[in-house]
């Protein structure tokens, strides 16, 4: 069955399936915007091959860069955290998507400094990762020296959460959840379980486990509950051989005792392909997800018939959205309830913050990959995307993604019940 929407008032009756949630309105309250081409010089303890990245990648199809890069780009931000003082941590991802072709992309996170009435970033922080400790259970790309910094050969780093003093990050491809100190130093690789069994990708240095993970299912996604004491990571996709082909698990790990406790919920999927982006913690049984089909583009630029590839849209964006659901503990085990949503292709913009083009009216975000979520307060959250550098081109075709942040109202969606 397709999706039917019924006007009722602000709010949208949407059926998916056999499943009905209201959808709650996004109004655009800022809106922030990172070049894509944005690199930094890495550190001087680095091996000088680190100093150019992307050399074993393949080129872009676009002209707009030279390639590779003299330096360390910022792309790819994987996940966000608000801190204290109201600056962001952007978590960068491998690089250029596998362990064969990011060897010389640097494993970072950066704090910035958002203005949203201006749009502009200020970085203030730079944590470049590095195991000195030699925690990583097998050779890692800077082996043979001091610092040993970690790079996109390493780990696939898509998730973060702070708790207990450390940070915690998840990996795709192990997929492994990695203890980092404030420093940045890698302090525990930790094999992820599920219902007590090892759960591998293709990408892990022992290939699949009892419990097989496909490639990019990893650890995308992770929250935290609110005193710090439990971490719930979750995964992109569904595991092979689930009951429930779309259930996306999401895990429990204990902070104090660094160990998963056995107990998961199951994230209901609306329509086979989708996939998460990111998941945070409202309060204690109450959560956001991002939910998002792979496409890309706006339907105003698809693709006619006969038409060439490359100045249009083959198969534009249709589903992204934050749906708000419920956990607690009668749900363990089972699924989380779905209370509704708010759509990322539908953003209102009443007051002309948007840094972009609207799009019959509206913003959208209609990136393949949207994987950064936070709470900001108790009416706004801000949503980020992964630009893929130098791979994805969603707002022009043709024309390499920024790095964009928005700022959205919607004190409907989270107070929802």
């Amino acid at each position: 069955m397709g999706v039917v929407l019924v006007a009722v008032g602000t709010v949208t009756a949407v059926a998916a399936a056999d499943r009905a949630y209201p959808a709650y309105p996004a109004v655009l309250a800022g809106h922030a915007v990172l070049p894509a081409l944005t690199l930094l010089v890495p550190p001087a303890a680095a091996p000088v091959e680190l100093r150019i990245s992307g050399k074993y990648a393949k080129p872009p199809a676009t002209g707009e860069f030279t390639w590779p890069f003299a330096g360390q780009p910022v792309q790819g931000h994987s996940a966000i955290r608000r801190a204290d003082d109201g600056s962001f941590w952007l978590l960068t991802d491998n690089g250029a998507g596998s362990k064969s072709n990011s060897p010389d992309f640097m494993l970072q996170l950066n704090r910035y400094r958002v203005d949203f009435d201006s749009g502009k970033f200020t970085r203030l922080q730079t944590l470049f990762l590095r195991d000195p400790l030699k925690k990583a259970p097998f050779p890692i790309v800077t082996d043979g020296t001091a610092d040993r910094y970690l790079t996109g050969s390493d780990f696939d780093p898509e998730s973060l959460h702070f708790a207990g003093g450390q940070m915690w990050i998840g990996d795709e491809f192990g997929p492994y959840l990695l203890k980092f100190d404030p420093d940045g130093r890698l302090l525990a690789v930790i094999d992820t379980l599920v219902d007590g069994r090892a759960a591998q990708s293709p990408d892990h240095p022992g290939g699949l486990g009892s419990i097989g993970v496909a490639r990019s299912k990893g650890l995308e996604a992770m929250a935290g509950s609110p005193d710090g004491r439990l971490l719930y990571p979750m995964l992109e996709g569904p595991l092979a051989g689930e009951p429930d082909p779309r259930a996306v698990r999401i895990l429990e790990f204990d902070v104090a005792a660094e160990r998963w406790t056995g107990r998961h919920w199951n994230y209901p999927l609306e329509q086979d392909g989708n996939a998460i982006g990111d998941f945070t913690m409202i309060d204690a049984t109450t959560a956001l997800v991002i939910e998002r089909d792979g496409r890309y583009g706006t339907a105003d630029k698809a693709c006619l018939p006969g038409a060439p590839r490359d100045d249009c849209f083959t198969e534009p964006a249709q589903f992204k959205r934050v749906y708000k659901i419920e956990m607690g503990e009668e749900r363990v085990g089972g699924p989380v309830r779905k209370v509704g949503f708010t759509d990322l292709m539908s953003i209102t913009d009443p007051r002309g913050l948007a840094r972009v083009p609207l799009t019959h009216g509206v913003l959208t975000f209609p990136f393949a990959t949207i994987e950064s979520l936070d709470v900001v307060d108790g009416r706004h959250i801000v949503i980020g995307n992964d630009n893929n550098l130098p791979y994805s081109s969603s707002r022009e075709p043709g024309r390499i993604d920024d790095n964009e942040l928005v700022l959205l109202d919607v004190a409907a969606l989270l107070g929802a019940a």
